[in-house]
């Protein structure tokens, strides 16, 4: 049985840590027709990326994905609008992340160059 932990419980929880984590993983997407690089808030998938043309003859890329969970369109929508609701999405919301390395190219122009110096 999976646990959905309300962001706002987490985020009292971390009020020591003052951070929140972004991990990312390659994965199968949409019935399993193609690998995406997935993007996760503290465990909530949000975004992800596309993998270039013929990237499932990467053998490699594909052992990794067979590794994962694969995702729907849905489970990006209901994690992506649940942090919406909870004022936590890094796409829309001042949050503190501790590795904005890690997010999405399109995102991060919109954190500071402090971020990145650790």
């Amino acid at each position: 049985m999976r646990v959905q932990v309300p962001l706002v419980l987490l985020n009292i929880l971390k009020q020591n840590v003052m951070s929140y984590t972004i991990t990312t993983q390659h994965c199968w997407y949409d019935n399993e027709r193609i690998i995406v690089k997935m993007y996760f808030f503290e465990g909530i998938p949000f975004t992800f990326d596309e993998m270039p043309d013929g990237h499932l003859y990467d053998r490699d890329l594909v052992e990794e994905a067979n590794k994962n969970k694969s995702y729907e369109i849905d489970d990006v929508y209901k994690g992506s609008n649940y942090m919406i609701q909870e004022s936590m999405h890094p796409c829309f919301d001042n949050i503190e992340i501790s590795n904005p390395k890690e997010l999405p190219i399109d995102l991060i122009p919109f954190y500071d160059e402090e971020d990145f110096l650790g």
